[in-house]
């Protein structure tokens, strides 16, 4: 396959995005209402659907930039971010405990995931500033559903003209009063797009969000059962890669940035969702979040065999 080779003298991802402390207890069936689970190991990985997705696009090539806040416990997740070249400019230290999660992963790679947004709900109006005035013509702004006033920055985002990328994950139902006339792709899963669209069907709950959101690109992943895209282009099916699954975390993440990095390369939607799809089976076959990203020679050599 064609993919650009380089990212010079091209856009931008700007990230205003979650991270976390990930707490990931390996347990041989997750736990139930009332049942109590021994877990076989305990490991503590950078996370925060933010990070992940910085992280992977940064991987594949893009230039990265991350806005966002961490509590003292969390400078490292900072450090993490700058160690895969992402620019961590606008990430503020704050008095708030960072964001964490406690991820419960079974013997066949499924998880259970409870967050605490922490200093992922302690952005400021001058955070979200920092963030937009980073945006110029031609970059993406990535969002995910895990900041706070995310109707105040879809609000700003689109009087600036922002180009935006949403992953509306995960729901809480704040998203029930979100604009999204200004989102430019809106990236949502089976569990995302039914709350939204407000029926369990996926293939009926794309038209209706391409119905309600004419002008942008709907992208609904439906993890081994691959993916159903809709855009003012056309729509498509897409086949996951079939691989054997350790940890399914951060699988739609490292998804979404490659695919983000895809389409800054100025590959076409289709090229740009084959990668994502690669890159998120590649993450199911390792442990963790952001460690389970790939790197971009294994994904195009998964996408090219």
């Amino acid at each position: 396959m064609s993919y650009a080779e380089g990212f010079e003298n091209v856009p931008k991802l700007v990230n205003l995005g979650s991270l976390c402390i990930d707490n990931v207890y390996r347990v041989g069936n997750i736990t139930g209402p009332g049942e109590t689970v021994a877990s076989v190991s305990h490991q503590v990985f950078p996370g925060g659907k933010g990070l992940n997705q910085s992280i992977a696009a940064a991987r594949a090539g893009a230039a990265v930039e991350h806005f966002g806040c961490v509590g003292s416990d969390g400078v490292w997740l900072r450090d993490a971010l700058a160690a895969e070249g992402v620019g961590v400019s606008g990430l503020r230290v704050v008095d708030t405990p960072s964001g964490h999660a406690v991820i419960q992963v079974n013997d066949a790679g499924e998880n259970a995931i409870v967050i605490a947004g922490g200093a992922n709900r302690a952005l400021m109006p001058e955070d979200v500033r920092a963030a937009l005035d980073r945006t110029e013509a031609g970059d993406w702004l990535l969002l995910q559903n895990e900041i706070n006033d995310l109707d105040a920055v879809l609000r700003a985002a689109y009087e600036r003209g922002c180009r935006v990328a949403f992953n509306v994950a995960p729901v809480d139902g704040r998203e029930q009063d979100y604009d999204l006339d200004g989102v430019a792709l809106l990236i949502v899963n089976e569990i995302e797009a039914a709350a939204l669209a407000g029926t369990d069907d996926r293939h009926a709950a794309v038209r209706a969000l391409r119905g309600r959101y004419p002008e942008a690109d709907v992208v609904l992943t439906v993890g081994r059962d691959g993916l159903t895209y809709e855009g003012p282009g056309g729509s498509s099916e897409m086949p996951a890669y079939a691989v054997d699954a350790v940890d399914e975390t951060a699988a739609g993440d490292a998804f979404i940035g490659y695919l983000m990095a895809g389409l800054i390369a100025g590959e076409p939607m289709a090229t740009a969702l084959r990668l994502g799809s690669a890159a998120g089976a590649l993450a199911v076959t390792k442990a963790g979040a952001a460690s389970s990203i790939p790197l971009r020679d294994d994904v195009l050599a998964l996408v090219d065999g």
